[in-house]
């Protein structure tokens, strides 16, 4: 296996293996996570073994079992006329002797009606193969073509066998498989688009006796699959060697690509919830001591707490006095683009649904509400310089801070925060 490939699948591994470890994931998550560990364990024993794996594709009663079955010798592959007759991968090791190494996978048929689970399980084991054999059974459909491409761009070599040929003239195979080079070229080789019959229709024969009477019979026909064996083998000698090792390591890179992505997702679930209870926490503080609007955005000590766990939250620790110099930008942000809405438009928000002649506790209750949107912001904006490597990558600290305040729904998040300061207030009078 290259180098390249073998990090890879180490880097995934460590990952995983982290992640598994971090006891702030979710049990979902982490169960997600354990099934992808265990394709790592999977791919790396079968490179240890130096495995091929082999995979047919293709749409349903394409005559993918029984091409499976030609080129092992055997019936291995379960085989039948009903439609769906495979409903989980199957795999069969090949012995013949050029295909030392080399495993068979049959896969569910695509496009089957109330199939989609059998289909995705197809797509998935066709990406996971290092060689694919796409079969087809006539002219290709737009379906097909579609589904061919999805595999061709999981950057799998592709093998196409126009299957069931006996069923046509010696002109018409071969109008088939002009039109079908010709519709593929964007997407297979054309010497890699070869003709077979995997299981032949059985031969007529018509014996006469000496008295002239006729008997008719049925003999059974090999499989015409010489020309699609040469091809599969001019392919493994040609690229043999490095299919598993590309795959494992474009495998071990949308993985790695994946636990990333699952990461953020699970930090983004954990980190909400901090972002929220210090937002809460602020709110009821200036609930129960109001202060004045300008002095929202300078009340700053418990922001800066907020910014240090949520940076220990996203794996990247900040102490309190790089945390301070974050919340500085993010704050000078917000008050330069806020601007009159902060001082105008935000206040109204919070009291739009009071009457002239304010209380203290409802003037208390308003700037609570405010407390708590402005530390919502800070931390919305201190998870996307996180998020993104303790960077504010190329938009820079203004147009990251004006996508946040345009994403989120100012007025429902004051009423949300009315709500819970309220609810919280009234359970710590009890």
């Amino acid at each position: 296996m290259t180098e390249d490939g073998q990090e890879h699948l180490l880097s995934a591994s460590r990952n995983l293996r982290d992640l598994l470890a971090d006891s702030s994931i979710p049990a979902d998550v982490r169960e997600e996570l354990e099934a992808d560990y265990q394709q790592v364990e999977a791919m790396t024993e079968k490179l240890a073994r130096g495995e091929i794996h082999l995979a047919v594709f293709g749409k349903v009663s394409a005559g993918k079992s029984s091409l499976l079955n030609a080129l092992v010798g055997k019936a291995v592959f379960s085989v039948s006329p009903l439609h769906g007759e495979t409903r989980q991968a199957q795999t069969a090791r090949w012995d013949e002797g050029q295909a030392g190494g080399v495993h068979l996978i049959d896969t569910p048929g695509i496009n089957e009606l109330d199939g989609e689970q059998r289909e995705k399980l197809a797509f998935e084991v066709a990406e996971r193969s290092d060689l694919v054999i796409f079969v087809l059974d006539g002219d290709i459909s737009e379906s097909e073509v579609n589904a061919m491409r999805i595999v061709t761009e999981a950057h799998r070599p592709v093998i196409a066998a126009l299957n069931k040929t006996d069923r046509y003239t010696p002109e018409e195979q071969a109008q088939l498989l002009t039109a079908l080079r010709e519709r593929c070229r964007d997407l297979v080789k054309p010497e890699n688009i070869v003709p077979v019959a995997a299981s032949p229709r059985p031969q007529l024969v018509v014996t006469v006796d000496e008295n002239g009477l006729e008997t008719e019979s049925q003999r059974l026909r090999e499989p015409q699959i010489q020309q699609l064996k040469e091809r599969i083998w001019r392919v493994l000698e040609a690229e043999g060697k490095t299919l598993a090792a590309l795959n494992a390591a474009l495998f071990a890179g949308k993985l790695t690509d994946q636990v990333a992505a699952r990461m953020v997702k699970a930090r983004r679930q954990i980190a909400e919830k901090v972002l929220r209870s210090y937002s809460l926490t602020k709110g009821v503080a200036v609930a129960l001591n109001p202060v004045p609007v300008a002095d929202l955005l300078a009340a700053a000590a418990l922001d800066v707490a907020l910014v240090v766990q949520l940076s220990r939250v996203y794996g990247l620790p900040m102490g309190r006095h790089e945390s301070g110099k974050l919340l500085a930008t993010i704050m000078g942000q917000l008050a330069a683009l806020m601007g009159a809405v902060w001082g105008v438009n935000l206040v109204s928000s919070a009291l739009k649904t009071v009457s002239v002649g304010l209380s203290v506790a409802v003037t208390g209750m308003a700037q609570g509400a405010l407390a708590y949107y402005a530390t919502y912001l800070v931390g919305r904006s201190a998870e996307a310089y996180l998020v993104n490597g303790k960077s504010w990558g190329s938009n820079g600290p203004k147009q990251t801070v004006r996508a946040i305040l345009d994403s989120l729904d100012r007025t429902s998040i004051l009423a949300d925060a009315r709500d819970q300061i309220s609810s919280r207030l009234k359970s710590a009078s009890r």
